[in-house]
């Protein structure tokens, strides 16, 4: 669904900054994909160039065949600082993610409506952010994302800002929205810098160099899910993806 062939971008004109060199790698539907990498190496970056939210400098990105150069509707964003504006309230929070829609205003109060009983949170639709904790608001942040009914999921450090076990619980329904036939996404991308979250929950781990970022290593996981962070193979797996992230291969 989603390829990036040969992405680069650099930070400015005069004095060119590079942070991505030519990075490549596939996204196919029914998969969680993770791209890990050292602090700085431009992973969140690139997620935006993904998004469209961002013009790469170097080489292109594919949706289903079509380069990407601005936002689309079939692809969604969460964002690591859930990214709520505090003077809407939850509700109309949710509505943004239909701002492009030519639905009324009606229709989208009431898709936002289920959108928020569908992460547990209708009790608190009409109250503002402040009302919310953490794990609270990146529900808020993943019903915006998915009101548009996006079929690819791009996630920066979703859980980085959360307490384990609330990060643990949303985990799980990520990936549970994923494999769920009834829910529109059919691909997630996630950015993250905790190796057991992505061997947790990936298909594959795209492993960057420092930057300027380069593809080092794509992991392939065959494991089903629910996996145990207590296996066997689930610490051998960390220990290589440690490995190929630390070392100058």
């Amino acid at each position: 669904m989603i390829e990036a062939r040969d992405v680069s971008f650099h930070f400015g004109e005069k004095e060119p900054l590079p942070v991505i060199d030519s990075v490549s790698f596939g996204a196919k539907k029914g998969e969680f994909v993770s791209i890990i990498g050292p602090s700085g190496c431009g992973k969140s970056t690139l997620l935006r160039v993904i998004a469209g939210l961002i013009r790469a400098s170097g080489g292109e990105v594919l949706y289903n065949g079509r380069r990407i150069v601005q936002p689309i509707k079939d692809i969604s964003f969460v964002f690591q600082d859930f990214a709520l504006l505090p003077w809407l309230t939850n509700l109309e929070n949710v509505k943004l993610g239909l701002s492009y829609s030519d639905l009324d205003d009606d229709e989208k109060t009431k898709l936002a409506a289920k959108e928020i009983a569908n992460v547990g949170l209708d009790s608190f639709a009409n109250y503002y952010p402040n009302a919310l904790s953490g794990g609270m608001k990146q529900r808020i942040g993943i019903a915006r994302a998915l009101i548009s009914e996006p079929k690819v999921l791009l996630m920066d450090e979703p859980f980085s800002a959360l307490d384990e076990l609330t990060a643990n619980t949303l985990r799980g329904d990520v990936i549970y929205m994923l494999k769920n036939k009834n829910i529109s996404v059919d691909l997630v991308i996630m950015v993250t810098h905790n190796v057991e979250e992505a061997v947790e929950m990936s298909e594959k781990i795209v492993v960057l160099s420092d930057k300027p970022s380069r593809v080092k290593k794509v992991v392939d996981i065959k494991a089903g899910y629910p996996r145990s962070r207590h296996s066997k193979w689930f610490e051998d797996t960390v220990e290589n993806v440690y490995e190929w992230l630390t070392t100058s291969r």
